[in-house]
């Protein structure tokens, strides 16, 4: 017998010649890990962390994240990356777009969506370009209700309309809040601050009860106070922008305000130091307010461009159209608190 040659046995026991074997094609047994399987088909080859499982984790993230996970991831990281890098604007105001977009209103949109269920109506009344002064009501003990009325406009204006608010000094003098308030677009209450927005086209905000409103006791909620000496008028005169009525039902209730402690408030340098049911009596966690069901109603626009110039000096104009737009915002209330089922439904 040639050397070569040997003979070896099968898994069965039948006798192979290995010469002959060495020269024929190897063809692997069923179950052995090759690429064909038992009845000749070609299996697909999985290598580890790919194909099915990177599908199958797909799926999961999918599932958890959202459909769009990946997209939002990589505007985060870029986001990110701009942020760290410093590739991002401000005006001189100090108002980051890019951050009330993806950050400041992404924080508050589950309070204005889940928490009080904010209805909007007449949204369409605030132009689509131009400038504009929405005027409305305030209330809360908190100003709750400018964030809210920022965020209705934010993502229900069909044409993307940002609403630049107007706040009191004691916004800006206090820490985090002012540097906050300014990222969001908020500016000082006067009227110079007002007379440059309205004059770049923007929508401005305004709130002409103040602290008087903001702070008013629970019995005299929806009563709106004094509107000030109408200098939102004269400004929006001067640029010649519409006024939009604002009214918002709701925010009366998250703080029933019972009291108001004068001495504590000289003590903080607060305007007033609010008593309610749970403040200061549970601590901290009476600072929550109570989930409300709110309604934001912008009411008609009331022009000023067909006046004449010297129109904003005139103080009996003044006066009457400050009383209009009082008045109007007034009725606009009663009438939504005649409609409503209930404070929290």
């Amino acid at each position: 017998m040639d050397g070569s040659a040997r003979v070896g046995r099968t898994e069965s026991g039948k006798p192979v010649d290995s010469a002959d074997s060495a020269d024929a094609p190897q063809e692997p047994l069923p179950g052995d890990g090759g690429p064909f399987s038992a009845d000749g088909a070609q299996e697909d080859v999985q290598e580890p962390g790919t194909g099915r499982e990177d599908e199958r984790e797909g799926a999961l993230l999918a599932r958890v994240l959202g459909p769009d996970w990946g997209a939002r991831a990589a505007r985060g990281l870029a986001f990110l990356r701009r942020r760290i890098t410093g590739e991002y604007e401000v005006d001189d105001f100090g108002y980051d777009q890019e951050l009330t977009d993806q950050v400041l209103m992404s924080l508050l949109r589950p309070v204005y969506e889940k928490y009080f269920r904010v209805e909007v109506r007449g949204i369409e009344n605030i132009p689509a370009d131009g400038a504009a002064l929405v005027v409305a009501n305030h209330s809360g003990t908190l100003p709750l209700d400018g964030l809210m009325l920022q965020v209705a406009v934010h993502d229900h204006h069909p044409a993307d309309r940002h609403l630049r608010l107007l706040g009191a000094d004691l916004v800006f003098l206090l820490p985090v809040v002012n540097e906050l308030a300014r990222k969001a677009g908020h500016t000082l209450a006067c009227a110079e601050d007002a007379q440059t927005l309205l004059e770049r086209g923007e929508v401005v905000g305004v709130m002409p009860e103040g602290f008087k409103g903001l702070g008013k006791p629970f019995a005299d909620r929806y009563k709106l106070q004094r509107f000030g000496r109408g200098g939102f008028v004269s400004t929006a005169l001067r640029a010649g922008a519409p006024i939009v009525p604002c009214s918002i039902v709701g925010a009366e209730e998250i703080y029933p305000m019972l009291g108001n402690s004068r001495t504590l408030a000289r003590l903080f340098g607060f305007p007033y130091f609010p008593i309610t049911p749970t403040f200061p009596w549970l601590g901290p966690l009476g600072a929550l307010p109570l989930p409300t069901k709110w309604t934001i109603q912008f009411g008609e626009p009331l022009p000023t461009d067909g006046y004449p110039p010297e129109a904003a000096e005139d103080p009996m104009l003044m006066f009457n159209l400050t009383d209009q737009v009082r008045e109007t915002i007034q009725h606009a209330l009663y009438k939504l608190l005649v409609r409503r089922r209930s404070v929290f439904f």
